[in-house]
C-alpha cells in the first residue's frame, strides 16, 4: 500500500506533551514568531486545551499564530514535532533512571505520529533526552538526521551564563560547548573554549582569574549540577530548555546552518558508533547536515568515551522495532 503523500506546512508545529517543558516551549515559540500555526497533544486533554487557551490570549501583543489542542491527526503536515511528553524527573532522580517510564511512554507516541504520514523532523526535549532520541529514530523509521535531541543545548547555555558572571563578558562572546550525555557524565569541552577566539584560560588571565583548574572544575560542576539545584527548589526545569527548544526550532525553520550540540547518531566519530549523544553539528532546515570536529584533548576524549558507554548499556537492553509506514 502507498504511503501517505502528506504536504509539510513549514510554519506549522507540534507539541506532544503539555507539562512545564512543553506548555513554556509554545510560550516561547508563539513570542519567535516563527510559526503561524501550533498544536498541542496531550494524554489530558483539558490541559493542553487550557495551556492553548492561556497561551493564545498572548497573541494579541506578539504575532499572528494559531495555537490550539487538537490530536494526532493534526499532525501529519507539521513541519517540527516537539516531544516533551514523559514522566517528570524527582529530586535525587538521575535523567537515566526515567528511562524505563519513558521509553514505554515514547513508544506509545511514535506510532501515534507516524500514522500521519509525518516526514519532518522531531525534536525530542524528555529525559532521558539521548535514549529516548536513539529510541525515536528506531521506532520512526526517519532518517537519522530527521530526528533530533535537544541534548546539551541547555547545558552548553548554562556553561556560557557560568563562563559569562566569570569572565565578565557577554555570554554569546563565548563560545564553548557540553558534549556527551546530557546528564551526569557529561564534559565540558575546555580545550576548545573560548572568548572571540582568544583561548579562555588566556582571557581569564586578562581579568585576574589564574587559579584554572579550581575555577574549571567548580563552574563545570556547577553546570553539571544546575538541573539538581532547580528541581531541589522548585520541583522542575522548564524556562532554560523552553528557551533551548525555540532556539533549535529557529535555526531549522530559517536554515541558519548554525552550530549546535545536538543528540544524534554517532558514525565512527571518536571510534563511537550507534550512540545518541550530543556533539557539535550544523543544524538547517534538512535537521543535522553534519558533525563539527571540535579540539578535544586525550582526557576528554577519554571521558567522551565513558559517556557513549553508559548511554550504549543502557540502548543495548531496549527492544525496538521500526514502526511500518502509513499507509492510504
Amino acid at each position: 500500500m502507498a504511503k501517505k503523500n502528506v504536504i509539510v506546512n513549514p510554519r506549522k508545529a507540534a507539541m506532544v506533551g503539555c507539562g512545564f517543558v512543553g506548555s513554556a516551549s509554545v510560550f516561547a515559540l508563539m513570542q519567535s514568531g516563527i510559526f503561524s500555526e501550533i498544536v498541542l497533544i496531550d494524554a489530558d486533554k483539558a490541559k493542553a486545551e487550557g495551556e492553548a487557551m492561556d497561551i493564545s490570549h498572548g497573541v494579541a501583543y506578539g504575532r499572528p499564530c494559531k495555537i490550539y489542542a487538537g490530536d494526532y491527526k493534526d499532525v501529519g503536515d507539521a513541519s517540527i514535532i516537539i516531544i516533551s511528553a514523559g514522566a517528570n524527573q524527582k529530586p535525587d532522580e538521575t535523567r537515566l533512571d526515567l528511562v524505563n517510564k519513558n521509553v514505554g511512554i515514547m513508544k506509545s507516541i511514535i506510532p501515534e505520529i507516524m500514522k500521519q504520514g509525518f516526514n519532518g523532523i522531531l525534536l525530542i526535549v524528555a529525559n532521558p533526552v539521548d535514549i529516548l532520541t536513539y529510541v525515536a529514530q528506531k521506532l520512526s523509521g526517519l532518517p537519522e538526521n530527521h530526528v533530533i535531541g535537544s541534548g546539551t543545548v541547555l547545558d552548553t547555555a548554562r556553561f556560557k551564563t557560568e563562563l559569562s558572571d566569570h569572565l565578565g563578558v557577554d555570554a554569546r562572546s563565548i563560545h564553548a560547548f557540553i558534549i556527551g550525555e546530557h546528564g551526569d557524565s557529561e564534559i565540558a569541552a575546555w580545550s576548545s573554549a573560548n572568548v572571540s577566539g582568544i583561548p579562555v584560560n588566556q582571557f581569564c588571565e586578562m581579568r585576574g582569574h589564574f587559579e584554572h583548574e579550581r575555577a574549571m572544575k567548580e563552574i563545570a560542576d556547577r553546570v553539571k549540577n544546575s538541573a539538581y539545584e532547580i528541581i531541589k527548589r522548585k520541583r522542575a526545569t522548564y524556562y532554560g530548555i523552553a528557551m533551548a527548544v525555540k532556539r533549535i526550532c529557529e535555526v531549522i525553520i530559517r536554515d541558519e546552518k548554525a552550530i549546535l550540540p545536538v543528540s544524534w547518531m554517532m558514525h565512527g566519530e571518536y571510534g563511537l558508533n550507534d550512540v545518541v549523544l550530543s556533539f557539535p553539528a550544523i543544524v538547517g532546515k534538512d535537521g543535522i547536515e553534519t558533525t563539527v570536529p571540535i579540539d578535544l584533548n586525550k582526557q576528554e576524549v577519554e571521558k567522551l568515551i565513558e559517556s557513549s558507554k553508559t548511554l550504549k548499556e543502557i540502548q543495548d537492553k531496549l527492544e525496538l522495532a521500526p514502526i511500518p509506514q502509513a499507509a492510504e
